[in-house]
């Protein structure tokens, strides 16, 4: 029997690891809604689901793939790759309407280049404090502090290590969720009240994620706005990230 489950597993990975996603995105949206309260956005708590079931995974199997080392789990490793994530990304894109995009005006797009590249160069400065002296691990590791899913991008891009992508995944997660839980408490102090101010915001914090389950918890009908502008910090990020900041770091280093 179990070898019967096996071949299955096999020859259906992809079709599991759709299964095993879908059962994690159902439980972290019951922990969103039931344990926060809707303060920490669902797709947060299933990347940190994700990142526990990965380290168990390669705790078991003393491999490198987490829970696609698994033969059970093998068709993870398809969904999590590059053909996929890249589909998805790009997907993102492709629903923001440049008409909607031009109501944010010039500071929307200050904000944004301003939210791209000071949290890119903080994260640089942290790296190279922790001991990293190369230029695709700072790279990769500053583009992790834009968002979680830029910095696994450059990585890839430049040739990182899996170690260190896995870093700016975790550096990109954790900024996601101070966003979430700060929002509310500081909307007040950043006047957060019209649209203007949520484009802007969005500019700045950059992370999808944080950004809407922040304004949501603050005022729902903000969340179109912030979001709006944060969206483009994947494209942005991804796009300057192994590239031109990557020749910038190369060259200081």
């Amino acid at each position: 029997m179990g070898n019967v489950i096996e071949k299955l597993a096999k020859d259906n990975g992809l079709i599991i690891a759709f299964a095993v996603i879908g059962l994690v995105v159902l439980a972290s949206g019951f922990i969103s809604r039931k344990l926060t309260f809707g303060r920490i956005q669902g797709s947060a708590i299933a990347i940190l689901i994700g990142l526990a079931l990965a380290y168990v995974g390669g705790q078991m199997t003393g491999g490198s793939k987490g829970l696609a080392d698994l033969t059970f789990f093998s068709g993870l490793a398809l969904m999590g790759g590059n053909m996929l994530r890249d589909f998805a990304i790009v997907a993102t894109a492709f629903e923001v309407q440049p008409t909607e995009a031009r109501r944010a005006g010039w500071i929307g797009a200050l904000a944004l280049c301003i939210g791209t590249v000071l949290p890119f160069f903080i994260g640089v400065v942290v790296a190279y404090a922790f001991g990293y002296r190369d230029a695709v691990s700072l790279t990769t590791i500053g583009a992790g502090a834009v968002t979680y899913i830029v910095g696994p991008v450059t990585g890839a891009a430049i040739g990182a290590s899996s170690d260190v992508m896995a870093l700016s995944i975790a550096i990109g997660v954790i900024k996601a969720i101070l966003v979430m839980v700060s929002t509310p408490a500081l909307a007040g102090f950043m006047r957060l009240r019209t649209p203007r101010s949520a484009m802007v915001f969005g500019g700045l914090a950059g992370t999808v994620s944080g950004v809407s389950a922040g304004l949501a918890a603050t005022d729902r009908t903000l969340v179109p706005y912030g979001a709006l502008v944060a969206t483009f910090h994947t494209g942005l990020g991804c796009l300057l990230g192994p590239s031109l900041l990557y020749f910038i770091v190369r060259a200081i280093v």
